[in-house]
């Protein structure tokens, strides 16, 4: 293989295969050209005297023409030779083959490293593209970490069981892609087309493994399928690392949690994540991490951060300034149930933040407004902001000043919102990330190269505000998580008392430098609570309800507590890979809006074939 010579070959003959890559003229008798595989490249020595002039011909085959070369071993000389890869050595060619010509035109040169073409045109010719040393190094770096996960797990105990891609649509939340079938058309009533679903993620079938007692660890690197918009961390099939595991602990003893963070079941799966997590980057980066991983809730990270997945690098915090307040302006929060907001950032601490402050734009969030603080409106910020609308006396504002810290110079961001966070993020928290990316963008923060993991815990089981779910959801309570996930013990009372708003699930997120690369939960094993989650809380029909018969059924026979959890496969690849794309570690990835411009799918079907399926397109 090209990239597998060293000094310790010197002086042997061999005969490497791959792409022939630009020349490299030191003379009119000699030329270096550059040959690659898969395994790395090799330079080759071709000198062009009488008695080997066959080996001019090289110079007349085009750039990534597949050639096999005969020729010695050499060990470079002194001054040319560099430590990386096959940097030391050079083969001397003394014959070679043509064994495929490559076309002089190609759309571009995957070796030419000063030209990188539109992203569109790498698509359509994926092949190309993936020869770019880049591209192949993720790639091969995705299968040492599958190896790894593999090995991992199976040390563990687990089992890799595989489940079904073709099952049946139900309301779990996202939107599935359906596939028309021809099976059982003679059984359908008339006319009436028949559909499979792409499994959004082996939720149900793993819940019903661990079920059965076949096995009380189970995992796969699963394929999944959401069909929603394209962003640079999501496209509609992607690859998860799915695990479930039966007998979890269900936190239903405080004396176990009471000096933990962790206040919820399922610290089975913690420990299990947090050792694969660890080996992979001991594996692949030579990081040691540490033997636990933070935990926060979700309240503590919306109030801090302003985000459900927060990037901890970045040295902002939001503060909840109404204690501060006055009792009078206080009473009016209070009243309305509501909060304000505060970053501050200060010169006087030398930030990083300062001039990305000055400079963001934040005409998107019209719940925000920015106080840049001088002698002239010291004692009087808060009441000329127009959006918060309050009136503090001069001695009141010195006090505020005196407990916010607050001095000539500062800027201050405020924000109003609701007491009870909702969402993903709050307005000052998307502040605090274009802020932190501004800066980045101009030289004046860089982030701390030690990977930041982070658990979120406790959850609203429950959520109105999730826009990717309402198509389902209608006005309806849905699950923040899934369905299937279970309350926390201190709030079963308040779910069957129907105080919705107040419940926390047993859910679980782990956050790597402001990415979510992975969410689990314990489940709800107990049959009734399933059937008073899908009927009273969520108010799915009889119909959407009928989806589940099979779950509550087994749930009913003798369900252990179980829990499990999914990390993204693709973007853990990502952040190993040190690219911003989920694309650039996928072999044949869609584009950003879900298409396929190598294969040039979605692709529409003839009509002949699509009555064969009992379906007949409209026109409008």
């Amino acid at each position: 293989m090209c990239g597998e010579l060293t000094p310790a070959h010197a002086g042997i003959h061999v005969t490497l295969t791959g792409w022939l890559l630009p020349e490299r003229k030191v003379s009119k008798t000699m030329s270096f050209f550059p040959i690659k595989d898969s395994s790395g490249m090799t330079q080759l020595v071709v000198r062009k005297g009488h008695t080997n002039a066959h080996l001019t011909a090289l110079s007349e085959l085009p750039v990534e023409s597949t050639i096999a070369i005969e020729g010695q071993v050499l060990v470079r000389p002194e001054l040319s030779r560099r430590d990386e890869g096959t940097g030391q050595i050079e083969v001397q060619v003394n014959n070679f083959t043509l064994l495929n010509p490559a076309h002089r035109n190609m759309p571009f040169i995957p070796s030419d490293n000063q030209t990188l073409v539109n992203e569109d045109l790498r698509a359509r010719f994926r092949y190309l593209d993936l020869r770019r040393t880049a591209l192949a190094d993720n790639i091969r770096k995705r299968s040492q970490v599958a190896r790894i996960i593999r090995d991992t797990l199976h040390d563990d105990g687990f089992l890799e069981v595989e489940t079904p891609l073709l099952l049946k649509s139900t309301p779990e939340g996202a939107r599935e892609f359906l596939v028309p079938s021809r099976v059982g058309q003679s059984t359908a009533q008339h006319d009436t087309p028949l559909f499979y679903a792409l499994p959004q993620s082996p939720q149900q079938p793993k819940q019903l493994l661990i079920c059965s007692g076949v096995v009380d660890k189970y995992f796969q690197i699963a394929k999944c399928f959401r069909d929603e918009d394209g962003r640079k961390d999501r496209q509609p099939e992607f690859t998860q690392i799915d695990l479930e595991m039966a007998f979890v602990s269900w936190g239903v003893d405080p004396d176990i949690f009471s000096s933990s963070s962790w206040q919820i079941g399922g610290h089975e799966v913690r420990a299990v994540i947090e050792r694969l997590v660890r080996r992979i980057w001991q594996k692949v980066e030579e990081i040691t991490l540490p033997s636990s991983f933070r935990v926060i809730t979700y309240n503590e990270a919306m109030a801090r951060y302003g985000s459900d997945k927060p990037d901890t690098r970045i040295d902002l915090e939001i503060q909840d300034i109404t204690p501060s307040l006055p009792i009078h302006a206080q009473a009016l929060f209070e009243d309305l149930g509501d909060i304000l907001e505060a970053i501050i950032i200060r010169p006087s601490e030398g930030c990083s933040f300062l001039r990305a402050s000055n400079e963001c734009d934040y005409k998107n969030e019209p719940n925000v407004s920015r106080s840049v603080i001088a002698d002239s409106n010291l004692l009087n910020w808060l009441c000329d902001n127009r959006s918060i609308d309050l009136k503090l006396s001069s001695e009141e504002h010195a006090l505020l000043n005196k407990m916010l810290g607050v001095s000539s110079g500062d800027t201050i961001w405020l924000s109003r919102r609701r007491k009870i966070p909702e969402g993903g993020s709050t307005a000052l928290g998307r502040l605090r990330t274009r802020i932190s990316e501004l800066a980045q963008a101009r030289g004046d923060y860089v982030p701390h190269t030690i990977p930041h993991f982070l658990w979120v815990t406790e959850f609203p089981l429950f959520t109105r505000a999730d826009p990717d779910k309402e198509f389902l959801a209608c006005g309806r309570w849905s699950s923040t998580h899934h369905p299937f996930t279970a309350p926390m013990w201190q709030d079963i009372e308040a779910m069957y008392a129907g105080r919705i708003d107040q419940v926390r699930g047993q859910h679980y997120d782990l956050v790597l430098n402001g990415v979510e690369i992975g969410g689990g939960s314990v489940r709800v094993h107990d049959a009734a609570m399933q059937e008073y989650i899908f009927s009273q809380v969520l108010q799915l029909s009889d119909a959407e309800k009928s989806s589940f018969d099979h779950l509550l059924h087994a749930l009913k026979c003798g369900a252990p507590p179980h829990g499990g959890i999914a990390l993204g496969f693709d973007r853990l690849m990502a952040i190993l890979c040190k690219t911003l794309t989920i694309r650039d570690v996928i072999a044949f990835p869609k584009t950003g809006a879900g298409t396929d411009l190598l294969f040039r799918s979605p692709a529409a079907i003839n009509e002949e074939v699509l009555y064969q399926y009992g379906v007949r397109p409209t026109r409008c």
